[in-house]
C-alpha cells in the first residue's frame, strides 16, 4: 500500500495536504480543526480509536522542531495501515489498542512558527515587521508563534515565576523562543489544545518537542503518584534518559499545566539527537524509538 507520509520540509501547504489525503483515504480517521493558528491556519485534530482511554498526542509547538509533526503523521498512518490489515505494531495488535483508546493527535499546534521557521519572513503576514525587529533579521532560530510567544511558555501553571524567570535572563519582549507572552493563554494556539483537554477527559497526555532523547515527567508536588512508574517503563522501550524539571522548562509548559489542572499523567518527549531543525536522514532512527514509545503510551 503506498502512503501519503513521504517525510520532506513541512511548510503548511505540504502539511495540509497530508492531513486531507490522509482524509480522503482512510475512513476510520476523523479530521476536524481544534482551533486556528494567529494566521487563520487550521489547527488539525486527527482521531481514531473508539476506546473508553483518551489519549492526546501533541507535536510542532516550536517552530524549529517541526520533524515532531511528521512523527505524529508517520505514527497515524502507519496504525491506520495496520488496523485495515488486522496487522500489528511493536508487537501489539492495532485493532485491540483501537478498541481500547481513543486517540487524538494534533501533530501540528503552531502551523504559523513553524513555516516562519522554514519560509523565513516571507511567512510572517501583518507581523512581519515586529518579527523582523524580535529576530534582527535571522529567522533561523524561530521557534515561537507569529506574535512571538513561545508557546510552551504560555500555559498557566506556575507562569508568573517563569515570567519573572525569562525577565532575569533577558526576555521581556517578543522574541523568537522563550518569551512566554503577557498573560497566560494569551494565544490561539494555546487555547486550542486547552479546550480540547477540558472538553474531554483525557487520561493521558505527551508533548512532542526535538532535541535531547529524553522523558520529563514531573511536576512537583503536583506529579501524579504513578508518573514515574510509567516514565520508566517508557523509558525502558524508547532508551530514552529520564529528566526533571529546571531552568526555563521549570514551568509554564503544556504537560506542566494538564498535571495541576487535571491531576493526570503527562509527559514532555524530546525526540532525537542532535541540532534543530533535526535533519531528514535521520527521520526513520528517531521513528523506531518515538514509535515504540508511542504505542506504550496508549497502554499505560
Amino acid at each position: 500500500m503506498k502512503k501519503v507520509i513521504k517525510n520532506e520540509t513541512l511548510t503548511y501547504s505540504v502539511y495540509e495536504n497530508y492531513v486531507n489525503t490522509m482524509k480522503k483515504k482512510y475512513v476510520d480517521l476523523n479530521v476536524t480543526a481544534c482551533g486556528k493558528s494567529l494566521l487563520g491556519k487550521r489547527i488539525y485534530s486527527l482521531v481514531l480509536g473508539q476506546g473508553q482511554k483518551n489519549v492526546v498526542y501533541v507535536g510542532g509547538t516550536h517552530g524549529l522542531e517541526w520533524i515532531t509533526s511528521l512523527i505524529l503523521l508517520e505514527f497515524c498512518e502507519n496504525l491506520l495501515i495496520q488496523k485495515n490489515a488486522e496487522g500489528s505494531i511493536c508487537g501489539y495488535d492495532v485493532n485491540e489498542l483501537l478498541n481500547s483508546v481513543k486517540l487524538i493527535i494534533i501533530p501540528e499546534l503552531n502551523p504559523d512558527g513553524i513555516e516562519i521557521a522554514i519560509r523565513g519572513a516571507a511567512a510572517c503576514g501583518k507581523y512581519k515587521k515586529d518579527d523582523f525587529e524580535a529576530c534582527g533579521g535571522d529567522f533561523s532560530g524561530w521557534s515561537a508563534n507569529a506574535r512571538g510567544v513561545d508557546i510552551n511558555h504560555n500555559f498557566n501553571a506556575d507562569w508568573y515565576t517563569l515570567r519573572d524567570f525569562e525577565r532575569a535572563s533577558g526576555i521581556n519582549q517578543p522574541s523568537p523562543r522563550r518569551f512566554g507572552g503577557f498573560f497566560p493563554e494569551s494565544e490561539p494556539e494555546t487555547k486550542a489544545i486547552a479546550r480540547v483537554c477540558r472538553q474531554i477527559s483525557v487520561d493521558l497526555l505527551m508533548a512532542f518537542h526535538s532535541q535531547g532523547e529524553e522523558i520529563y515527567y514531573e511536576y512537583g508536588k503536583n506529579t501524579p503518584e504513578k508518573s514515574y512508574t510509567m516514565a520508566r517503563v517508557l523509558s525502558a522501550v524508547s532508551n530514552y534518559t529520564l529528566v526533571k524539571n529546571s531552568g526555563h522548562a521549570a514551568s509554564g509548559g503544556l504537560k506542566d499545566w494538564f498535571i495541576e489542572e487535571f491531576k493526570k499523567p503527562a509527559f514532555t518527549i524530546e525526540i532525537g539527537k542532535g541540532e534543530n531543525p533535526l535533519p531528514l536522514n535521520k527521520f526513520h532512527e528517531i521513528y523506531e524509538s518515538a514509535e515504540a514509545l508511542m504505542v506504550m503510551g496508549m497502554i499505560l
